[in-house]
């Protein structure tokens, strides 16, 4: 039974999606105020945080933040009315893997936390134990990046988006299958959070020239590395 942390200061809705989740099989901890969800959070263990952005005392944005600070693989769904394109953009910054405006269905909030749940848990069998990338092993079961230098622990999507670049290195991934395999559906704001982590694999990775993650256009992306 998946423990899921709720954030929600609506208690109407938060009682609701705490029945309908709990029917489902989930255990579910509603806390109405932000820094309360961090305190819990601090203290028990979940498998997933459903995150409303207008919250007291603690915003979610910025508790999305703070968990990502003491647990960086932890899958964070954002629940919010706020639907502009920048907000859900500061949303994915923050360290979202989804992020669904109200009102929404429960059939599709369920779809979605599911899809999340399935990826940070999957682990298939010709995935290699390690990939080599010049200077760098990639090592994707720990989700670590190291180096001469030192290592560095990457996040579930930071890790997933490397390991099917190192899987078609030298080879275009085509930007869609990617979208589809780690966020499950290639809608835009999808494709602007990959764009975000690509970024950031990027600025891992500029220690060794002689990787580079080229943008190949109208297709998706290319791991150039020897």
């Amino acid at each position: 039974m998946a423990k899921i942390l709720l954030a929600e200061d609506d208690n109407n809705l938060g009682t609701l999606l705490t029945d309908y989740l709990t029917a489902k099989d989930y255990y579910v901890l509603h806390i109405a105020d932000g820094q309360e969800a961090l305190d819990r959070f601090r203290n028990e263990s979940f498998d997933l945080c459903l995150l409303d952005i207008m919250l007291p005392s603690l915003d979610g944005i910025n508790l999305a933040k703070k968990i990502r600070k003491i647990e960086k693989d932890i899958p964070i769904i954002f629940l919010t009315a706020k639907s502009l394109e920048q907000d859900k953009i500061e949303g994915f910054t923050a360290g979202a893997d989804d992020y669904i405006t109200k009102p929404f269905s429960m059939e599709e909030l369920l779809y979605r936390l599911e899809a999340i749940l399935r990826r940070t848990r999957l682990h298939t069998d010709d995935d290699a134990d390690a990939y080599q990338l010049g200077m760098f092993t990639f090592h994707p079961l720990n989700q670590v990046l190291e180096s001469e230098k030192g290592s560095r622990k990457l996040t579930t999507k930071e890790s997933e988006l490397l390991k099917l670049l190192c899987k078609n290195k030298n080879e275009v991934l085509e930007r869609n299958y990617a979208l589809r395999t780690i966020w499950v559906d290639d809608n835009y704001f999808n494709a602007r959070s990959m764009d975000v982590y690509i970024t950031k694999l990027r600025k891992y990775l500029r220690e060794d020239q002689s990787i580079t993650i080229l943008n190949v256009h109208g297709k998706g992306y290319k791991l150039l590395c020897e």
